[in-house]
């Protein structure tokens, strides 16, 4: 399934833009360009050192719909935080009637990904692509991680659900969280497609999310198909 967000449409603005009408019907806020510009200059003096590369963590779907150049990736595991449906969409995959879930990083347990190495030149123009597409709207909150790949531990930014904010879901029951995505689809697609692909990604690199698969199978039960 092709996405409708690649690299071009995020740096015209296409994501802002796409959603400019349902922060006009009080559904969500955008942030400006100033706002994203000081959120990436704020994490960037946390934990990068100028002139290195920069390692990014991804758990949903940056892992198979990226946009942004990366130079290696591998297997990574992250503690603290755990892959869960708790970002509510009203939009981008569902309705303010049928709203979708989203993909977050919540507090505990740990999480199995890839982490994306940025080269040390790209890594303001890389990052304001990830910006422009993970922060253009409240929702998450950028944070270091440790990701932890084999021998190595590699600091990493991830994204991670914003518990104060009206988005955050919290922990749903499983059967509404495949009712759910089951049944949203928006602007940016179905979040079944969304779901699908990033267990397919998972299980391609030799991730197995027993939780998303359970969920996965649940949302086909429901849609009686195996798309």
């Amino acid at each position: 399934m092709a996405s409708l967000i690649d690299r071009e449409f995020l740096r015209g603005g296409g994501l802002s833009q796409a959603l400019a009408q349902a922060e006009r019907d009080g559904l969500l806020r955008l942030t400006s360009a100033q706002e994203r510009l000081a959120s990436r200059d704020r994490m960037l003096a946390l934990g990068w050192n100028p002139g290195t590369d920069l390692w990014v963590f991804a758990y949903g779907s940056l892992m198979w719909n990226p946009a942004f150049h990366f130079t290696e990736s591998r297997i990574a595991t992250v503690h603290g935080y755990h892959r869960r449906f708790c970002l509510n969409s009203q939009v981008g995959r569902g309705t303010s009637e049928l709203p979708g879930l989203m993909l977050g990083l919540d507090r505990g347990g740990s999480c199995r990904g890839i982490v994306l190495r940025i080269a040390a030149a790209q890594v303001h123009e890389e990052l304001d692509i990830i910006w422009s597409r993970e922060m253009v709207a409240q929702a998450y909150r950028p944070v270091w991680v440790k990701a932890r790949t084999g021998s190595d531990t590699l600091p990493a930014i991830a994204f991670a659900i914003d518990e104060s904010l009206p988005t955050y879901a919290g922990r749903l029951p499983l059967d509404e969280v495949a009712r759910r995505i089951a049944r949203a689809s928006g602007p940016l697609g179905r979040c079944a497609d969304y779901l699908a692909e990033t267990v397919a990604h998972l299980e391609a690199t030799g991730i197995h999310d027993r939780s998303l698969g359970e969920i996965l199978r649940r949302v086909r039960d429901i849609r009686g198909s195996p798309d």
